[in-house]
């Protein structure tokens, strides 16, 4: 592909405005393939659809390049050719680049200490029933998380299960209703059981993840109610610029197995309207700055 480079042939760059500030071939364009705009930003510098269009990515080894080439021949491109290796093989080679501003690659898990941020931070719900469902969401009282060798090692979520909310049903009425029925014995008995929890023992990397984004198996225990049962679940832990964490895990659990029994229809009969689905469907938003 390098040989094949015409004088006509225009380069487009497709990666981030940084990187392509960090550094580009010699003469290339810049139209960044995750931005919405994608499209517009090449007809505004190559109207021509029968131009010839070289396009690369930072390494080869991503749908980005390729991804660009897609859209570029459905929207009416006819030459439209990716560059192999990327700027990667171009740069080996010692071919000429332009650019060289500073450019920071993404933050890295640092080790230490962090606490959730309590105010950013919060678990979403899902429950069903036959005819609709019910979501809404329940504040983090406190919590923390520890890293160790570059990866998570050991954290505590506390629930505050007395700011448990629906966000689906606006007449103040059967909302209120609703949260009174969660609150009760039917459901979580907050008077008698204020907080729930989340300790997590382990997390088992996912192999060839991101360093941007590393995912994971996260696995602990929750207790809610009286009882405390493990739980696996993939999960997300990414490091920010600022130093902090933000962590997103979603998964499901049969609430029957907690003690949370109204409905259940495993455990009572001719329910009727009454009948609540044993899946609970949960959803954790962290922020953690560090500490």
């Amino acid at each position: 592909m390098m040989r094949r480079m015409g004088a006509g042939a225009v380069v487009v760059d497709v990666m981030t405005p940084e990187e392509y500030a960090a550094g580009h071939l010699a003469g290339a364009r810049n139209a960044c393939i995750y931005e919405i705009v994608f499209l517009d930003r090449i007809a505004e510098q190559v109207p021509d659809r029968d131009t010839d269009l070289i396009v690369y990515d930072a390494t080869g080894t991503t749908r980005a390049a390729d991804l660009a080439r897609e859209r570029l021949l459905q929207a009416g491109y006819t030459r439209v050719s990716v560059l192999a290796g990327g700027l990667t093989a171009w740069r080996d080679a010692g071919l000429p680049l332009e650019g060289g501003e500073p450019f920071v690659a993404g933050p890295e898990l640092r080790d230490g200490s962090y606490r959730i941020d309590t105010e950013q931070s919060t678990l979403e719900w899902i429950g069903r029933n036959l005819s609709k469902r019910h979501h809404g969401r329940i504040a983090i009282q406190a919590g923390e998380l520890a890293v160790a060798g570059g990866r998570v090692s050991a954290g505590n979520i506390v629930l505050d299960m007395a700011t448990i909310s629906c966000l689906d049903l606006q007449d103040p009425v059967w909302n209120a209703m609703l949260i009174r029925h969660l609150k009760s014995d039917d459901f979580f008995a907050v008077d008698r059981f204020p907080t729930a929890s989340f300790t997590l023992t382990r997390w088992e990397a996912r192999i060839g993840a991101s360093p941007e984004a590393p995912q994971g198996i996260v696995t602990g225990d929750l207790t809610i109610k009286d009882v405390t049962r493990p739980v696996s679940f993939p999960a997300i832990v990414a490091p920010q610029q600022d130093g902090g964490i933000k962590a997103h895990g979603a998964f499901d659990i049969d609430r029957t197995l907690w003690n949370v029994c109204y409905g259940s229809c495993r455990l009572y009969e001719h329910l009727g309207m009454h009948l609540v689905h044993d899946t609970i469907s949960l959803e954790l938003f962290v922020v953690a700055l560090r500490s």
